[in-house]
């Protein structure tokens, strides 16, 4: 019997893992100019804003527990595939069913059942999918937005992203990851939170 990997479901490990390290809500990173071209340029580090940015952590819990749950109920229709398995095998070596009618009905059914798990799987995945490109999307609608406001007064020409090695080399000076996430926590709001405020105004009137 086929063995189900739940390989899709591994996106959300992808997520990186909440950080209790928090950055100094008052650091201002020195501004950099790259005296060949003059032009203003900064970088942001991608995995320190995926681990501090407290909309990125609460989103990597909330697709933690889709991913596990999806995991969850998998890996019990799987058991529940494989002991029917077995318990038509054992039946068959032992000439338990009264007729090959009998017999060709039960194969029918768990055809089914592994059709349906098949199904199931792939919707789950799917699901998972769309949960984390919606995050992707929205990380970055959030970033950009910020960002758009923040230049404003900063006033670089270029803010690169930095992740992994995709930068070689780059001066410390350049680095504005900090400032770019306390000024994202600040402007944050938890779902909860929001839900809580309508409810607080009507408590003071």
């Amino acid at each position: 019997m086929k063995k189900y990997i739940f390989s899709a479901l591994a996106i959300a490990a992808m997520m990186v893992s909440c950080n209790n390290a928090s950055s100094k809500m008052d650091e201002q990173p020195a501004a950099g100019d790259a005296s060949a071209s003059g032009m203003k340029i900064a970088y942001v580090e991608v995995d320190s804003l995926m681990t501090q940015y407290d909309f990125a952590k609460d989103y990597s819990v909330t697709l933690q527990k889709k991913s596990n749950n999806a995991r969850n109920t998998l890996t019990q229709k799987g058991n529940a595939l494989q002991a029917a398995v077995n318990n038509f095998q054992q039946k068959l070596n032992n000439n338990g069913f009264a007729s090959r009618e009998q017999a060709a009905s039960q194969q029918a059914a768990i055809e089914r059942q592994q059709r349906d798990l098949q199904e199931l799987q792939a919707r789950l995945e799917n699901e998972l999918a769309t949960e984390t490109a919606k995050f992707n999307e929205a990380l970055r609608d959030s970033l950009q937005n910020f960002l758009t406001a923040y230049n404003k007064d900063k006033q670089y020409d270029l803010i690169l992203s930095k992740a992994g090695d995709n930068i070689l080399m780059a001066n410390k000076k350049f680095d504005i990851t900090n400032d770019v996430i306390n000024g994202l926590n600040k402007r944050y709001k938890p779902a909860a939170k929001k839900a809580d405020e309508p409810k607080k105004e009507e408590e003071k009137k």
